[in-house]
């Protein structure tokens, strides 16, 4: 009772839920194995892509860090460093992903297609993405979570299944 309901922005919103068929492209559009980086349109475009994902990427981290959480006030601290920890580890592991995969690109388009230093950084490229895999995962959670507690942090992003003010 008395909880003050902060709400994101419709930009903050509009970032988070363009962020979803993002990634879904992303995931999508993915290569089977590195030999089809020989087509030089697909290696391009993979290339094009990361580039725009990482900007997209920046642009919403400085935006979003700017801006205050929408936990209530009476948030235990420890759930407070977890959410901080689970959204920094997102971009982290988000950008760790499109960085190596323009280091795989990067290293195709000069002509190194096989060897250790390639082999290493796919096998980053796919360790990270079963990261954010786990981490969305957690996200996901955290939100039915609040849904759940009916702290209006659900509300605060989701636009579906709004909680109802007593």
């Amino acid at each position: 009772m008395g909880q003050k309901r902060l709400q994101h922005s419709f930009l903050g919103k509009s970032l988070h839920w363009f962020f979803v068929p993002l990634f879904g492209y992303g995931v999508f559009k993915q290569i089977e194995n590195k030999e089809q980086l020989n087509d030089l349109g697909l290696l391009i475009s993979e290339m094009l892509f990361a580039v725009a994902f990482l900007l997209f990427l920046m642009f919403r981290f400085i935006y979003m860090k700017r801006r205050k959480t929408a936990l209530p006030s009476e948030t235990s601290k420890i759930q407070l460093i977890a959410a901080k920890l689970v959204h920094t580890s997102m971009y982290f592991v988000l950008t760790g992903i499109a960085i190596s995969g323009l280091g795989i690109g990067t290293l195709f388009w000069l002509g190194y297609k096989d060897g250790l230093l390639l082999e290493t950084i796919i096998w980053v490229h796919e360790l990270l993405f079963s990261t954010i895999l786990w981490l969305i995962s957690i996200h996901i959670l955290a939100a039915i979570y609040h849904r759940i507690q009916h702290d209006f942090v659900w509300s605060s992003m989701v636009p579906f299944f709004k909680e109802k003010v007593k």
